[in-house]
Order: C-alpha cells, then sequence, then structure tokens
C-alpha cells in the first residue's frame, strides 16, 4: 500500500476523534478505515476505448478488445523494440517479419498475409491517430510517448473501412493538455544499446496547448561475419522519430495538428542458410546466433525516411459533433537481403547466390474523413459520415542476375458509413451499421532489366505488361447486442461482415515473372462473448467465441524453385476459436493479468496448389500432383498460433517515499505453420519467451529507476523462413538487459 498523503492522515485523525466521540473505540474504527482504502486500492481502474469512435467503457462495447497501457506497454518495448513486439502479447494476435524493423506482418484470430513485399495488403488495419496506416512502411512508425493500444478483433468493416477484415491494432499518443507535464527516459543495454525519448506539453494560452515528443534509439552491430571474417558486422540499427502536437480548444470548437517524422538506418532481418535439418524443424548445430556468411557487402541494410501530418477538427453543433479528419503520409526507403542466407563456404548447401534489393518510391497517402455524430444521452445514438483514400508509390526491385525493374501502384477509395445504437431498455443496447465502399487499384510497369546481367546474355528479355486496372464495390454491415446481465456483468453478441479488397502484385516482374491479380475477399464473422467485473471490482474477467467464414481469401503462394510471390485466391477459409483476457488485483501490491487464445483456421479449396521447396530438401507432408505441386486443402492459415498464452504479474514493496515492484511476463505461442503448404522443417512448437522488470519509484521526486531483461532465457525461436534454394530461416531477438531511468516534471 502506498504511503498516507496529508489529506489522507487528516481524515484518519478525524474519523479517530468521532469514532472516540460517539463510544466507538479509535483503534478499530481506524482498523476499518484501513480496511476500506486497501480495498478501494485494490479496485481495477475503468478502461475507455474509442473502437466504435466514441469514447466508451470496453465492458460496454459489443466487441472483443484488449488494451495495452502504462507498465505492461513499457515492459514490452523496454529494449527499444519495434513494433513486432507486440505478437503473442495479446491473445489472438501475432506478428512477424523479413523485412527487419521496416514492414510488419499482423495477424489476428490467424488472419493475416505473409506477403513480404512493399506493395502488400494486409487483413490487420493500423491505425495511428486515427490515421490508417495502409502500406507496410507506414506501419512501422515507432512507439513512444503512446497513452493507449487498443487491440479490436474481428471485422471493423462499417467503421473502418476494407482491409478490416481480421481487426484492427489502434494507437493512441498522448494529447497535449492544458496542465504542464514533461518526462525524460533514457536506457542502457547490451549490444551497445542507448534510447532516450521523451515529451514536454501544456498550455499556451488559455486556449492553445502543444506537446513535443521525441524518440532516438541506437544499437550497435553485432553479428559477424564468417564470410570476411569481419567482426560485428551488421545487426544495429538507429531510429530517431518525432511528434510536435498542437491543441486548440474554444467552446463549441477543437483542433488538433499533428505533425511526426521518423528517420531509419538499420538492418534487415538476418537470414541464416540450413540453420534447419532435412526432417526436423529444430535450428541445428550449424546455426549460430552471433555469425553469419555474406558475401553481400552491404550486410543486409536498410534505410526508410517517413513524415506525415494530420489535422482533426470537432464542431459542436446542437446535440452533435462534426468531425474532420485530414490527413498526409510520405515515405522513402529501401533495403537488401541475401535471400539465399549465406555463401557457398558457409553451412550446408548453396547451389547459387541470391541477393535482392527493394526500394520504395515517393510514397504519398492522402486521407479525409468526415462523420456527424450524435451527442446527447438519449436512448438513440448515431454517427454518419464520409471516407475518402488515395495512395501512390513505386517499387523498383533490384537483383544481381536480372537487373532493376520498376513497377508503379495506385489505390483510390472512397465510402459512406453509418452507425446507431439504441437502448431499448435498461439492461439491452442494440448496434447495427453499414459501409457502401468504391475501390480501385491500378499497376503498371516502367523499366525492366535495366543493366542486368540476363538480359545482356540473352536469358532474359524485355516483356509487355500492359497496365492493369481493378475495381471492386461492396456493402459491409453489422448487427451487436449488448445484454446487461447484471450490474457487474454483461453478455455481447455480434455478427459482421467485411471484405479484404483485391490486390495487384507485382513483384515477379523483376524476374521474368507476369504480375498477379486477387479477387476480393469477403468474411462473415459470428461472435458471442461476456464482460465482467468480479470480486468487489478486483477482477476483470472478458471472453468471447467466435466463428468466421471467408469466400475468396487471399493468399500470398511465396518461393519454391523460383522465390515467386505471387497472389492466389483460395475458395473458402474457415476459423473458429476464443479468447479470454484477465487482470486480477489480488492484493493491493500484487497484480496478475494475461490471457488465452484458440485459433483453428482451415483453407477449403480441393483443387488449389503451390509450389514447395525450390531445393528439393524439405520434407513435404502435403500430396502432391503429377507437377509436384502441393494440394493444400485442409491446411491451416500461414503464420496462425494455433494457441496463445500470455501471463504477466506486478508485486509491490511500499518504502519510505516510494515502492520497489518486480514486473514479470511470459508468452507461449502453440502450433504454428509458416508457409501454405505444410513440412516437417518449416513449422513451429511451443515457441516462448519471458521478461522481468525490477524498478524503484520515488514519489516525491517523480522518478523510476530500473534493471529489465528480455528473452531472459535467450531462447532461440524460428520466427520465418526462405524455402528458396536451402533450408534458411530467421529467428527472434536475442536476450537483452539493460537499466533504465525516467523523470517526470508536472
Amino acid at each position: 500500500m502506498k504511503p498516507f498523503t496529508k489529506s489522507a492522515l487528516s481524515a484518519a485523525m478525524q474519523a479517530a476523534l468521532f469514532g472516540a466521540a460517539v463510544g466507538f473505540s479509535p483503534v478499530l474504527f481506524a482498523q476499518e478505515s484501513d480496511k476500506n482504502q486497501d480495498a478501494k486500492e485494490q479496485e481495477l481502474e475503468t478502461i475507455t476505448v474509442t473502437a466504435q469512435k466514441r469514447s466508451q467503457s470496453i465492458q460496454e462495447v459489443p466487441i472483443s478488445i484488449a488494451t495495452l497501457s502504462g507498465e505492461k506497454f513499457d515492459a514490452i518495448f523496454s529494449s527499444g523494440d519495434d513494433i513486432t513486439a507486440l505478437a503473442i502479447k495479446v491473445p489472438g494476435l501475432y506478428a512477424e517479419t523479413s523485412n527487419g524493423r521496416a514492414a510488419p506482418r499482423f495477424y489476428i484470430r490467424g488472419l493475416g498475409n505473409t506477403d513480404f513485399d512493399l506493395a502488400a495488403s494486409q487483413p490487420v488495419s493500423i491505425i495511428m491517430d486515427d490515421v490508417v496506416m495502409e502500406n507496410v512502411i507506414l506501419k512501422s512508425f515507432p512507439l513512444f510517448d503512446v497513452q493507449q493500444v487498443e487491440v479490436i478483433r474481428g471485422p471493423q468493416g462499417t467503421l473502418f473501412g476494407r482491409n478490416t477484415t481480421a481487426g484492427i491494432i489502434k494507437f493512441d499518443s498522448v494529447k497535449p493538455r492544458q496542465e504542464f507535464d514533461a518526462y525524460v527516459k533514457s536506457t542502457a543495454g547490451t549490444f551497445g544499446q542507448f534510447n532516450l525519448e521523451g515529451a514536454v506539453g501544456g498550455g499556451l494560452t488559455d486556449a492553445l496547448s502543444a506537446r513535443i515528443s521525441l524518440l532516438s534509439q541506437h544499437r550497435s552491430d553485432w553479428v559477424d561475419n564468417g564470410f570476411n571474417e569481419q567482426k560485428n558486422a551488421m545487426g544495429g540499427y538507429n531510429e530517431r522519430a518525432g511528434r510536435l502536437q498542437f491543441l486548440y480548444e474554444a467552446d463549441e470548437f477543437d483542433a488538433l495538428l499533428n505533425v511526426h517524422t521518423r528517420s531509419y538506418d538499420g538492418t534487415s532481418s538476418l537470414f541464416r542458410a540450413n540453420i534447419l535439418s532435412a526432417g526436423s524443424d529444430e535450428l541445428n548445430t550449424g546455426y549460430n546466433r552471433d555469425r553469419v556468411f555474406y558475401d553481400n557487402p552491404l550486410s543486409n541494410s536498410q534505410s526508410y525516411d517517413a513524415w506525415g501530418t494530420s489535422l482533426k477538427l470537432d464542431i459542436q453543433l446542437d446535440g452533435m459533433t462534426l468531425t474532420s479528419i485530414s490527413a498526409l503520409e510520405r515515405a522513402d526507403g529501401g533495403g537488401i537481403g541475401d535471400i539465399d542466407g549465406g555463401t557457398p563456404t558457409g553451412p550446408g548447401v548453396i547451389p547459387f547466390q541470391a541477393v535482392t534489393e527493394d526500394q520504395l518510391k515517393d510514397l504519398e497517402q492522402f486521407t479525409q474523413e468526415i462523420r456527424l455524430a450524435s451527442d446527447t444521452s438519449d436512448a438513440l445514438s448515431w454517427q454518419v459520415g464520409g471516407f475518402y483514400f488515395d495512395s501512390s508509390f513505386g517499387v523498383n526491385s533490384i537483383d544481381g542476375f536480372f537487373g532493376a525493374t520498376e513497377v508503379f501502384h495506385g489505390n483510390t477509395s472512397w465510402a459512406l458509413f453509418g452507425q446507431t445504437s439504441y437502448k431499448l431498455n435498461d439492461k439491452l443496447d442494440i448496434t447495427a451499421g453499414v459501409r457502401y465502399t468504391d475501390d480501385v487499384k491500378t499497376f503498371s510497369v516502367g523499366q525492366q532489366n535495366v543493366d542486368g546481367f540476363a538480359l545482356v546474355i540473352g536469358a532474359a528479355q524485355i516483356q509487355q505488361y500492359f497496365p492493369i486496372r481493378v475495381s471492386d464495390d461492396q456493402i459491409s454491415w453489422e448487427l451487436s447486442a449488448n445484454y446487461r446481465l447484471t450490474d457487474k456483468t454483461s453478455l455481447f453478441a455480434r455478427v459482421a461482415d467485411g471484405f479484404r479488397a483485391q490486390s495487384i502484385q507485382g513483384r515477379d516482374v523483376a524476374f521474368e515473372a507476369p504480375p498477379s491479380v486477387a479477387d476480393s475477399e469477403t468474411i462473415l464473422s459470428y461472435e458471442i462473448g461476456a464482460k465482467s467485473d468480479l470480486l468487489n471490482n478486483t477482477l476483470r474477467l472478458n471472453a468471447a467465441l467466435f466463428y468466421y467464414t471467408i469466400d475468396d481469401i487471399q493468399l500470398s503462394a511465396i518461393g519454391g524453385q523460383t522465390q515467386g510471390n505471387q497472389l492466389i485466391n483460395a475458395d473458402k477459409g474457415v476459423g473458429y476459436g476464443f479468447e479470454m483476457d484477465f487482470d486480477y488485483r489480488v492484493l493491493p501490491n500484487l497484480s496478475l493479468g494475461g490471457g488465452f487464445s484458440y485459433n483453428n483456421t482451415e483453407l477449403q479449396d480441393d483443387t488449389l496448389t503451390v509450389a514447395p521447396c525450390g531445393s528439393g530438401m524439405c520434407t513435404v507432408l502435403d500430396p502432391r500432383n503429377a507437377q509436384n505441386l502441393a494440394l493444400i486443402d485442409g491446411n491451416p492459415f500461414p503464420q496462425a498460433p494455433e494457441t496463445i498464452l500470455t501471463l504477466n504479474g506486478r508485486y509491490d514493496f511500499p518504502i519510505q517515499s516510494g515502492e520497489i515492484y518486480v514486473y514479470g511476463d511470459y508468452q507461449l505461442q502453440g502450433k504454428t505453420n509458416l508457409f501454405l503448404y505444410e513440412s516437417a522443417e518449416f513449422k513451429s512448437n511451443n515457441n516462448f519467451e519471458a521478461g522481468l522488470r525490477i524498478a524503484y519509484i520515488n514519489y516525491d521526486s517523480n522518478y523510476e529507476v530500473g534493471v529489465f531483461g528480455r528473452n531472459i532465457t535467450d531462447e532461440d525461436n524460428l520466427k520465418g523462413a526462405i524455402d528458396f534454394n536451402n533450408l534458411t530461416g530467421f529467428v527472434n531477438e536475442p536476450r537483452t538487459f539493460g537499466v533504465d531511468f525516467k523523470i517526470s516534471f508536472y
């Protein structure tokens, strides 16, 4: 229990005197007061979310939602990890990447996209400060000065539009306010890690406030290159980011301006040749986390720059609020990858070398949202609006044999939407929503095979690819109900329809293969759940059961002998399972939390085939046709963990002027298949990681100092693979330790 404040001591003394005056024992009364104080401190705080674009208690929203904030968030990112550190920290949520810190891939309830290209579309939408980040580079904007993360599971097509068939991860940064506050946080750790983060904000005038947030992250190179015996050749990074916000507040008008920027230089994912042995998914003796064998002098380097701005206007009308959100995002950069994972002088068999480079050129995304929402306490609430999206960029793929090829992508989309909720009585609320979306994508090819050796020797030729234009319009809808069984427990049911717009993939043009197009996928999802605050508001227990079907599910057929990247549609995908989240304040100084999810996914298409590993070294478990292609009917979705278990706990020891606390977290990832086809090698099971943090907080001086460890048991977990010409894989982050210091000013 935290030390009494002066006001608390005064209240206790007055209670003792009152007890003596009426004949009660002051000691017994004080003991009862202490019990009441402990009980109050033991209660869980109310969590507010904006999953339905208005502030609501998480217990009142008929959607399966999990949140991260405060110490839980800080512990996960204490070692300076990128956004993929969210993987398996929340039941039903997974993330991975083969592009380092630059292009993450997300999965919710088993549904995601393994496409590694810079033009990949995903069914998990990333929303940062009310702005959709559509391109994979925009999704990787670093996280700092974050107020809260919301993981919203299931289709969210009504309010958030297409490409949300799996769900949404919503990030909200700390906003300006009139009261002055600031903090500075520094971290030093293994691998030369040094991070510096800070923010300062407050009122500039009675109506205008501002906040500036800055981030600097550094890790030194720590992986040796055995090919040229260079020590500490790669593995490090430098990340710089900033955010400036201005908030103007008047009686009937608010305006929030957000300007943000990022500059990143680092190392892409390190592909490791033949770290798997034929017939086994275990890392073999040829694997060494600290050493690779690359003949590529650029050492898998990557570099990206991005900036953006948004303006949010809220205008109070008679019983309504008009909201406008205008946003512009831009990005450029690129990276290089030694995709064969090594050289003939390194471990294993590598028939030939393969190094590719991808450059993102002139990405520009503009979005505009306007919505009108009711702002009353009536039984009926509603919101209507419109949304416009426009994006364009180029991708330049460079291969050492074929040369450089550039392609161009464009996407324009607009939508109209509405949602209404009606309170039938004190116990039952009904919500319904609908959205109409029109989406157009374009694709064209620029220069091909520039300076390519294959072209010079006649092994390749310039192909004529005509521009592609595909369009679709869809109606998405949802219907949900929330029933208050008691004042502490509610039940909800939801059925939702959504779609992921058609996609175009043109990376294979650089390798003498045509571009591919995937038709739109549509999802119909059912879920029921319960949300409870139990044991005098000390235990929060939320759970949901779900079942969904996806027609024409979009898939990326990646790999094989040509290391291709082609879009395909399967007839249907089916998923079902459940997730459970809990937080339990066992004692005023002891908290436990976590959750569990089960996802069963299955592809249903009895004629669909894909090329298995190009080297022929893997053990394919699927039946194959006469062309040696694997039949994938009945297989699980790729990179879809069957189970996720996450646990965390915090225990504090009050001492004079503050407290010492211990925070630990643990995550266990169940059976996961890496590709569309199944093999004995390209899968994982029971991967786990654990983290620990011990810190001292001084309440008088508002500072905190701590020590932390991430992946403290130094687990080597297979995260992904490349099935090109050997048994190449890539793994998780190594064990890190560090110390940090944070001081706050008010």
